[in-house]
């Protein structure tokens, strides 16, 4: 796995914590690096930072999307892989889109249930073919 994928599922991991936990992503990274003497890669903090800052948007782009799926309802994984997903294609220029798309893919299927890859592509292949009329 490269650095960015590790980044990515670090990132997936702190923000499902935190969502799990009814807590600020924020201070999943800071008791991380409080309690361990772990180093946390900058795209990892990154990819948080960017999630939390655009989630209003990101959560009403995968709403209006998921063609019968209320967030609520996805699995907290697949939730917080598409916001991954969503923010490094629609906010990150420096992700191609396609790899935004692909790595995204490839969580689901390590982490996730067997229909999420698919939806998961789905989901983020249509945002990709809108991405020019998403951000206006």
């Amino acid at each position: 796995m490269s650095a960015r994928g590790k980044a990515r599922r670090r990132a997936l991991d702190i923000l499902f914590e935190a969502e799990q936990r009814g807590t600020a992503p924020e201070a999943g990274v800071s008791s991380r690096r409080a309690s361990t003497e772990q180093v946390i890669n900058p795209y990892t903090v990154e990819i948080i930072q960017g999630v939390v800052a655009e989630q209003e948007r990101i959560d009403e782009i995968l709403s209006s999307y998921a063609q019968g799926w209320a967030l609520e309802r996805m699995p907290a994984v697949d939730r917080g892989i598409l916001r991954i997903g969503a923010w490094e294609l629609l906010f990150n220029d420096d992700v191609p889109d396609g790899v935004a798309v692909s790595e995204a893919v490839a969580m689901a299927k390590e982490l996730s249930t067997d229909d999420s890859p698919d939806f998961v592509n789905g989901l983020l292949g249509r945002l990709q073919q809108l991405k020019p009329t998403l951000l206006d």
